[in-house]
């Protein structure tokens, strides 16, 4: 099986982040193959860098011949390797070791999260939300199984996995996925 690989994209200078930076990038490196993530720094150290992680080793190979020097953004795109696998690539490929920063407090009692589940509960969804959109958004992740809506409630859904692992690292990565301007989507485990 092919390693996933995150494939980091320099915009060197760029001002300020443009709100439609992602989308803008999806359009330009989804020609190389399916896209799992991509990451746009915020911080002032990093700022203008971003991370486009593709499933497959060779789309992110090819991303970087073909777009090497392209110009975006008026400035001449750089592109590398990331020096670190993304989380998201880490938790398939069963490397990933939490960083310090990112752990949470031991106790935090205002955080009712429902023990992991291999099924998943969206919350948020927009009006115009159907299973098709659904299934191509969490298809990208090993072990899916299937979505199903709620008959007369287009704002929620659950997505099956094989497993709690699976289940989990789509939820990482998807949590706060923006299907329109208004509707950043809302992903727990399912209670059991």
């Amino acid at each position: 099986p092919s390693v996933p690989v995150t494939c980091p994209l320099s915009v060197p200078e760029c001002p300020r982040v443009p709100p439609e930076l992602k989308k803008s990038l999806y359009a330009i490196f989804s020609q190389f193959g399916q896209i799992l993530d991509i990451l746009v720094s915020r911080s002032l150290r990093m700022r203008g860098q971003a991370f486009v992680i593709f499933k497959e080793m060779s789309s992110a190979t090819n991303a970087l011949r073909s777009m090497q020097g392209f110009p975006f953004y008026d400035k001449p795109m750089r592109i590398q390797y990331a020096k670190t696998d993304s989380d998201i690539i880490a938790k398939m490929k069963g490397t990933f070791v939490e960083r310090e920063r990112d752990r949470e407090p031991p106790f935090s009692p205002q955080l009712s999260e429902n023990p992991p589940n291999h099924i998943l509960f969206l919350t948020n969804l927009p009006e115009e939300t159907n299973e098709l959109m659904l299934s191509m958004l969490f298809n990208q992740f090993p072990g899916f199984k299937e979505v199903r809506l709620v008959p007369g409630r287009h704002d929620i859904a659950f997505v099956e996995f094989d497993t709690e692992v699976q289940a989990g690292a789509a939820r990482e990565a998807l949590q706060g996925f923006k299907i329109t301007q208004s509707n950043a989507m809302k992903i727990s485990f399912a209670k059991k």
